[in-house]
């Protein structure tokens, strides 16, 4: 394990240094092979785009990096923040946000608690974003229609905007997914939760086809992550001791993933035959979450399926009738579900995301090459 342990942290360092070489300045774009980033998702990847649609979000996210809310469902910075920061990028502006937006190097679609599938209620009822896939992909194809004509009329927003060629020069990627999973899970449990997924995936893998016919070409999609081990699920579906495995995961939730993950592997590589020079890369994130969870002390955290900002304390530190940063009356006192002082030793941040910490070893995992198949390595794209 020692040795597991000096090699992350060697291949951390290097990925670092790259960062920051290529990365610094954020004026240095030409450098890199993709000039611009458009990222389909869910809170796992929305930088703001819930939160400029539905202004609201306060208490402790964003205390890390941001030091204040940043629209981001962390303490900290997400995945796609690493990636496009690791690129020479700025952080990804929401398509939803109207105000100090910079579109020049891509858009964010996602929104948190965003589907795959179009949603059968609305956020009031259920909780659940009316910005699903497809609509976030019409938003893709009018962001393009909107460049097409500014470029042709000479209009003002140009200053804000990329070229009109850059729809070929940029990475699409998509982590989206997992409220397909887990938003029924509780109800009408794994069995028939399975029986859908594959509507899912199809729905991920007709939307790569459809942005391929408007100039697309290069595609990253994160798998779902194992959501068995998430404080939120632990708490919020009905099982016994012998449901968990011996690092406290539910063992029938995180084979599902498992199925979800291998089908999708599957149809990403039947997609890949289908569109001639486009590239179509499954990242197995999923390998490293899991392993953060088992195994946290290997990547220098202290805590794995407990949450830092929560309530209730051991083991989970999380309530299902009260969320991160809010405050209610539970019996008779008022209660709050704060925040830990030191969300670096924690993998959950809130029961249901990461901890900036996670997302930085899994961001690393992306830009190494070691999780994506085919092998593909960002940070050889980028050349000084």
């Amino acid at each position: 394990m020692a040795s597991n342990l000096n090699r992350r942290i060697a291949i951390s360092l290097l990925v670092l240094i790259i960062v920051m070489l290529y990365g610094h300045n954020n004026k240095a774009y030409s450098k890199c092979d993709f000039e611009a980033i458009f990222n389909f998702g869910d809170s796992n990847s929305d930088t703001g785009g819930f939160w400029a649609a539905f202004p609201a979000q306060s208490g402790p996210w964003g205390m890390t990096y941001f030091k204040k809310p940043a629209g981001r469902a962390s303490d900290g910075r997400l995945i796609i923040d690493f990636l496009a920061k690791s690129l020479g990028m700025p952080f990804l502006s929401p398509y939803l946000q109207s105000i100090g937006s910079d579109f020049r190097h891509g858009a964010n679609f996602a929104t948190l608690a965003s589907t795959v599938l179009l949603p059968n209620t609305s956020l009031f009822v259920s909780g659940i974003s009316p910005f699903s896939l497809a609509i976030q992909l019409n938003q893709m194809k009018q962001f393009k229609v909107k460049v097409d004509e500014s470029h042709s009329s000479d209009q003002p927003g140009l200053k804000i905007l990329p070229s009109r060629n850059v729809f070929g020069k940029s990475l699409y990627t998509f982590y989206i997914g997992q409220n397909d999973f887990t938003s029924n899970l509780a109800s009408i449990g794994v069995d028939r939760v399975k029986q859908y997924l594959p509507q899912v995936i199809g729905q991920i893998a007709g939307t790569i086809k459809e942005i391929y016919g408007i100039g697309g070409r290069t595609f990253l999609v994160l798998n779902l992550a194992p959501v068995g081990c998430y404080p939120a699920i632990l708490t919020g579906y009905t099982h016994t001791v012998s449901d968990l495995d011996k690092f406290g995961c539910l063992i029938s939730v995180n084979n599902a993933v498992k199925y979800y993950n291998e089908l999708l592997n599957k149809t990403l590589s039947e997609t890949r035959a289908e569109l001639k020079n486009a590239t179509v890369i499954y990242l197995d994130t999923h390998k490293i979450l899991l392993d953060l969870f088992q195994h946290p002390k290997s990547y220098g955290l202290k805590y794995g399926i407990k949450a830092c900002c929560g309530y209730g304390g051991r083991p989970y530190n999380f309530d299902q009738k009260l969320f991160c940063g809010n405050t209610k009356v539970i019996g008779n006192s008022s209660a709050t579900a704060k925040a830990c002082r030191d969300p670096h030793n924690y993998v959950s941040w809130d029961g249901i995301h990461a901890t900036e910490a996670a997302n930085h070893h899994i961001s690393m995992a992306i830009l190494d090459g070691s999780i994506s198949y085919p092998p593909f390595t960002l940070i050889n794209l980028c050349p000084p």
